[in-house]
């Protein structure tokens, strides 16, 4: 499995899909590494949740399944 190239916070990526940081907060843990979902961890030890292309997808994905 290839390396991802760039990954997307939490916030960027509600930001590209005109969703809550919220929703995709709750969506997100039903999300594995496979799916494109990572944890970012920063010097101060602080976690910010990361999504790579295929990450924002699998979130597409759960959006529509959840308004069905």
């Amino acid at each position: 499995m290839a390396a991802p190239s760039h990954v997307f916070t939490i916030a960027r990526a509600a930001e590209m899909l005109g969703e809550s940081v919220d929703l995709l907060d709750q969506i997100a843990d039903q999300l594995e590494p496979e799916d494109g979902c990572l944890w970012i961890y920063d010097i101060e030890d602080r976690e910010t949740l990361g999504f790579t292309m295929r990450g924002i997808e699998s979130l597409k994905e759960l959006i529509a399944d959840q308004r069905r």
